[in-house]
């Protein structure tokens, strides 16, 4: 007999993280538990790891920070896909492109199928919300399968961009998912392909 399990949800994933932790003694504030889930997604195996690395450095009792997240899980804290997404969010051109080009200097770390596949995401999401009667912050978490922590997100983006903005984003996005697989677009660089993304995104 087979046993299937499936794969947690982003906001379910957060509740394991802070129950697991609370049983090993430590708490975690929510910012850095949305940023696990926003880093690491519901990959349970690489989150146990690397909440074994901060247990190894902090005391029992501590409480888990954003610091010790990016001091200790090797993001960068001002230029990770968490900014980048916020950055888009914002409609804040100038630092989304300078953390494009930083992703573009640091492909090994910032891979693009891993970046375009989050900001894919974050407006699939969008476009759903756009389409909420109820957009209260714990109707739109529940529907969008998110931490509570990004809805606040959600709700400026959708000030910045119309639904059928979205709609036309998300097609952008999908075009360049294929691109960056090698598909029709000759391996086109990394920085081109993140270029060509914030255009669709912005313009």
């Amino acid at each position: 007999m087979l046993f299937e399990s499936k794969k947690m949800y982003d906001n379910q994933v957060g509740q394991w993280i802070k129950n697991l932790l609370k049983n090993r003694g430590y708490g975690i504030e929510p910012k850095a538990m949305a940023m696990l889930v926003e880093f690491l997604g519901n990959d349970l195996s690489r989150i146990a790891n690397e909440l074994n690395k901060l247990e190894i450095i902090l005391p029992k009792g501590s409480t888990i920070t954003p610091h010790h997240i990016e001091e200790n899980i090797g993001f960068s804290k001002d230029f990770n896909v968490f900014e980048f997404r916020k950055a888009i969010g914002e409609r804040n051109q100038l630092k989304a492109y300078q953390i494009a080009n930083y992703f573009a200097q640091n492909q090994k770390d910032n891979p693009i199928v891993m970046t375009n596949g989050l900001v894919f995401s974050f407006f699939s999401a969008l476009l759903q919300f756009h389409g909420l009667k109820d957009k209260s912050p714990g109707n739109a978490a529940k529907v969008l399968k998110v931490s509570p922590y990004f809805v606040q997100d959600y709700i400026s983006a959708a000030h910045n961009y119309p639904m059928k903005k979205v709609s036309a984003i998300v097609g952008t996005l999908r075009s360049i998912d294929v691109k960056s697989k090698g598909v029709g677009a000759n391996a086109l660089p990394h920085g081109d392909l993140l270029k060509e993304m914030l255009i669709g995104i912005f313009n």
